[in-house]
């Protein structure tokens, strides 16, 4: 088992407010400002939980579709994975209603179709897309292979 830590503050209401994502534990990130109206409208260099949910769901796949690779016998020579995270209102309120994968791959030996199929597959095993199951309508574009 495997746990990580990160670390928050805010300061005054929702919106009017701010708030920092004060440390994570690994320390690989430091302070990162972040506000209500910069979450719900252009960003102007802050960061959003959004965000981080699509860096996090970027790299889970990319992980995860290189190991299945791997596992293949076909390993990448490079993976490019954008997420884009959709935060929306709806009737409920604000929610993340989907996470987009597009993937650029460079797989040699490995037929388009094939390379789809394993990219499926790791769409599903990735960690941060079984999170969001059932939650969050997840879908990946392949723009190469």
């Amino acid at each position: 088992m495997t746990t990580r830590t990160a670390y928050a503050t805010w300061n005054g209401t929702l919106l009017e407010g701010r708030g920092e994502i004060t440390r994570v534990e690994s320390g690989a990130l430091s302070t990162l400002p972040v506000s209500w109206p910069r979450r719900s409208e252009a960003h102007e260099g802050v960061t959003s939980p959004e965000e981080l949910l699509a860096a996090a769901h970027a790299s889970c796949f990319a992980m995860a579709l290189s190991g299945a690779l791997a596992r293949n016998t076909t390993p990448a020579e490079q993976l490019q994975v954008e997420a884009t995270v959709t935060f929306e209102k709806v009737e409920a309120g604000w929610r993340v209603t989907s996470s987009a994968l597009r993937l650029h791959g460079t797989v040699p030996g490995l037929d388009a179709a094939k390379f789809a199929e394993i990219a499926e597959g790791a769409k599903s095993g990735c960690p941060i897309s079984a999170a969001l199951a059932g939650n969050v309508a997840i879908t990946l574009e392949i723009t190469a292979q």
